[in-house]
């Protein structure tokens, strides 16, 4: 039977000598004495955090942003903070479930045309498939029974689908399954950096409030939070649900400028509508990026 080894005398972070009696903490940097092996329940606790409990801060900020839209936007701009989690840590803990369940829930399929059958991993495996991965009209890529084509395109993008596509069938099928998870990933990094944009387009909207840009960063991470739940929601099979998560992205954002920046609600309408369609084009193009970024990558 080892015996059990006598603890230090002194902090193993930063060597300061322990007094009599032994303390808790390291009077010096804060540090545990009893330094062990941890346990499972403390991996658990230290991948959730204490936000996470039921009562923690987690649910308390889910409970005012899904319920009182702007409200925890309001709350952190009047300085009451303790209580719910950061903004940018809660953001991000909901994008990554949120992208987690659409990786898990959406049914991403390949055709052949717009509206064809979906093309299964044995069909592109057994080298017989017609993918097309571009059509825009003369413009066009992707393979016909096997053999690559590409008309109409600039050459190194000929040059790079080549790559991507003229290869086994076997390799074929595998970079086709992958291709999911791809478009998951880079869609949430897009959005990392689309909150910023914005957060500027609100600044922009708003200069006669004088309010800083990183209080419009406030906002604009509690709306894409709340708009990436809604997101996640699509993905539910149930009809209902999806239809209602769509219809309260534009319904929500309203409610939420109103009680965050507090204007009548003509002037709050009219500069939604100016920064909706501001920031929908360049979400197209920040998609359109990403699926070049996917097929070319």
């Amino acid at each position: 039977m080892t015996a059990t080894p006598a603890p230090p005398a002194h902090c193993l972070n930063c060597e300061q000598p322990f007094g009599v009696p032994r303390p808790h903490y390291c009077p010096a940097c804060g540090q545990e004495t009893n330094i062990r092996p941890p346990t499972v329940g403390e991996f658990i606790q230290q991948f959730g955090g204490s936000y996470i409990a039921v009562e923690g801060a987690l649910w308390r900020s889910l409970k005012l942003l899904l319920l009182k839209p702007g409200q925890l936007t309001r709350e952190y701009l009047d300085g009451r903070r303790r209580r719910y989690v950061l903004p940018l840590r809660l953001y991000l803990t909901i994008s990554v479930l949120a992208l987690l369940a659409i990786r898990l829930g959406a049914q991403f399929e390949i055709r052949s045309e717009a509206n064809g059958p979906p093309i299964t991993a044995e069909q592109l495996a057994s080298g017989m498939a017609d993918v097309v991965v571009i059509d825009a009209g003369s413009h066009r890529a992707g393979l016909d029974h096997g053999r690559f084509f590409c008309e109409g395109l600039p050459h190194w993008v000929c040059q790079r689908l080549q790559r991507k596509l003229d290869v086994s069938p076997q390799a074929l099928a595998a970079e086709m399954r992958a291709l999911p998870e791809q478009l998951v990933q880079r869609f949430g990094s897009a959005m990392f950096f689309m909150v910023p944009l914005f957060a500027l387009g609100m600044k922009l909207l708003y200069l006669n409030r004088r309010m800083r840009y990183t209080e419009h960063l406030v906002y604009a991470l509690h709306l894409h939070a709340f708009w990436f739940i809604a997101l996640a929601l699509t993905v539910v099979p149930a009809k209902p649900a999806s239809d209602i998560a769509v219809l309260a992205i534009p319904v929500y954002a309203f409610l939420a400028e109103r009680r965050v920046y507090r204007g009548r609600w003509w002037t709050t309408l009219l500069r939604e509508c100016v920064l909706s369609a501001s920031y929908f084009t360049a979400l197209t193009l920040a998609l359109i990026v990403v699926l070049t970024w996917v097929i070319l990558g």
